[in-house]
């Protein structure tokens, strides 16, 4: 599992192959806005020493059973605890991630390494975790590098104690500065609370951690069930939900605050849906205590969400998606971050379930045009890509289930 198939030109065996979308000589241009450029699964679930380049648009694509969920996972528990979460938050099943055949050292000790690099102002930042999950959960070692230069290291002394030995790069009177860290957080994240910044090695370590923690953060993990999407909902924060449940609430804010955004929409379901669409509509209803959302066909006639297909609904969902932001969608916006520099990564688990080939063109080519603007990413699973593959703007990461 793991291992490539369909290699592009120039790549030779042992990791996942793609077909990248990035233009030859971007590596060369740092980005003004941080972002994710690689995963990195050293030892993670079915997955062994892989290395995931990221695009803009990245679809990994493999057959039921070749880790990509495993994949977005991975990435989900990344940017919480680039958030600050506790590991326990960002591994609620931590045996699940420990590769199945790893053994047991002589304390019964079992775990997974995982990590990702960010490029941006600083040039490529790697991040490189090693977590313990039996017999207790616990990071027992990080690291922080860039330009060839390890700027965090921590491990794990005593196992006796719940922190872990933290050294930075200082570069001043010492070049290093040691202290203890608490081993259920992400250590990158809490260097910005321990660096004083006054040295320029400090600043540097300071530099990098900010703009892999701004480059984890935001993400929305999404994968509409349109099982629970065809009945009314109680009216709420107008924050859509990964599942999609709550749309018709959604609907009945942007409809109101964003014009422009929901005749957007309003194109795209029209392009997916079946029968004319004039609009798409939310309602009080039951009263005033719920909200449902409706098809509005243009002659008076107005359909119910309820009567729609699976694939209609997938595609209506994942298109409001693709049209909000972090203010519309159910994710931890970084408030210390200025707008103009926040990135928000869907993370898409199921990408053309139930769509048929006309909706996936479509939602492909949305997805092209949004992430084009550099302010929303897109990292989909999908079953079979031969469909996307040679699209401009969409990188592709083929997966196997050896």
């Amino acid at each position: 599992m793991g291992k490539g198939v369909g290699a592009g030109p120039g790549r030779a065996g042992g990791g996942p192959r793609s077909t990248p979308a990035d233009p030859p000589g971007g590596a060369a241009r740092r980005p003004a806005l941080p972002r994710v450029t690689e995963l990195l699964l050293s030892a993670f679930a079915g997955h062994r020493g892989v290395a995931l380049p990221l695009g803009a648009l990245t679809l990994i694509a493999g057959r039921s059973g070749s880790g990509k969920s495993s994949v977005l996972r991975a990435y989900e528990a990344l940017a919480r605890l680039g958030g600050g979460a506790e590991l326990g938050e960002a591994f609620p099943e931590p045996g699940a991630c420990v590769p199945e055949r790893a053994r047991a050292d002589a304390q019964r000790r079992r775990g997974f390494r995982i990590g990702c690099t960010a490029d941006g102002p600083e040039g490529p930042v790697r991040l490189e975790i090693a977590v313990q999950a039996e017999p207790e959960l616990r990071i027992v070692g990080e690291r922080l590098t860039a330009g060839g230069q390890v700027l965090l290291q921590t491990a794990l002394r005593d196992p006796g104690r719940r922190t872990v030995q933290a050294a930075w790069h200082t570069a001043g009177a010492a070049p290093v500065t040691r202290a203890p860290l608490p081993d259920d957080r992400l250590g990158t994240a809490l260097l910005p609370l321990r660096v004083a910044g006054k040295t320029p090695g400090q600043r540097s370590v300071l530099a990098a951690a900010e703009q892999m923690v701004v480059a984890l953060r935001s993400v929305f993990p999404c994968d509409p069930r349109p099982e629970r999407m065809r009945e009314p909902v109680p009216a709420g924060t107008g924050r859509l939900l990964g599942g999609c449940d709550n749309l018709a609430d959604v609907l009945w804010r942007t409809r109101t605050e964003c014009g422009r955004r929901h005749a957007l929409l309003v194109d795209a379901v029209r392009a997916g849906c079946a029968g004319p669409v004039f609009d798409l509509l939310a309602e009080p209803y039951d009263a005033g205590r719920l909200v449902r959302a409706l098809l509005d066909r243009g002659d008076g006639t107005r359909t119910e969400l309820r009567r729609l297909g699976d694939g209609e609904l997938r595609y209506a969902a994942l298109a409001l998606v693709l049209l909000t932001g972090p203010g519309v969608l159910e994710t931890d916006v970084p408030g210390e971050v200025p707008a103009a520099l926040r990135t928000l990564t869907v993370l898409a688990d199921g990408l053309d379930r139930c769509l048929d080939p006309v909706q996936r063109t479509e939602l492909l080519g949305l997805a092209a045009r949004m992430c084009e603007r550099g302010h929303i990413r897109l990292v989909g699973a999908v079953n079979d890509a031969s469909w996307a593959t040679g699209t401009t703007g969409v990188t592709v990461v083929h997966l196997d289930r050896d």
